[in-house]
């Protein structure tokens, strides 16, 4: 850590001051700091920004910290750190712009079917804060409920940025016990969240498309950054 930079360092440690006091304080700092579905009255627009620092377990926290550093270092010792913050903030942003629009989406749509069906939307809200759900629209409820947090969709970005610049760096999971290159490895991980996260196949709390949201914007950012000069861009 003492040859970490300070902006990566820091970062860090915000997000272990912030899954400390989540420990202590479990219910006050969900409440406040995750992201919670618009349409909940618990959403506050800050939490679009403080989801990031939020971890709901200690292998989350300690997954993603770890790959903030990996990762983090070589694309700090590259960008300086006003690109590197503008890039890793920015996959952050459309991690949770993907996760909710979706979110936003579906829910949408079950709402006009009921609305289809003569229920206002004023007594479809009043049930769902009541804490109930529509039998036939369990999906709604879980959506109006969910809880967005953690750093991941900025990860993602910055594993899709190292993949741009370390294109044979090898790299390898825990449960894939033979290296695989950034180039292969990278776009495998994006795609199988994609598909988790469009079919559920796993039915695990994680946020695929979150995933995917991070790892696009970071796509789009590589791409633009490598057209053009980056002073344009600050």
């Amino acid at each position: 850590m003492n040859r970490t930079p300070d902006t990566v360092k820091h970062l860090i440690i915000i997000n272990i001051i912030m899954f400390l006091a989540s420990q202590m304080m479990p219910n006050q700092m969900m409440n406040l700091f995750a992201m919670h579905f618009p349409f909940n009255p618990v959403f506050r627009i800050w939490q679009i920004v403080t989801h990031m620092f939020m971890h709901a377990n200690l292998m989350h926290i300690a997954f993603n910290m770890y790959a903030l550093w990996a990762f983090g270092i070589p694309l700090y010792h590259i960008w300086g750190e006003k690109k590197f913050l503008i890039f890793y903030f920015t996959a952050g942003l459309g991690a949770v712009l993907l996760y909710t629009g979706i979110q936003y989406y579906s829910f949408s749509q079950d709402m006009h079917q009921l609305m289809i069906q003569g229920i206002s939307k004023d007594e479809i809200f009043q049930v769902l804060d009541s804490g109930k759900v529509y039998v036939n629209y369990k999906e709604m409820g879980a959506t109006y409920y969910s809880v967005m947090l953690g750093a991941s969709g900025a990860i993602y970005g910055l594993l899709v940025a190292f993949a741009f610049y370390f294109p044979n760096a090898e790299l390898m999971l825990m449960f894939i016990p033979f290296p695989i290159k950034a180039k292969y490895f990278v776009p495998l991980l994006v795609l199988a969240d994609l598909f988790f996260g469009l079919t559920n196949a796993l039915h695990t709390p994680i946020a695929h498309m979150a995933h995917v949201g991070g790892a696009l914007v970071g796509f789009i950012l590589m791409k633009m950054w490598r057209k053009h000069d980056f002073e344009r861009w600050y």
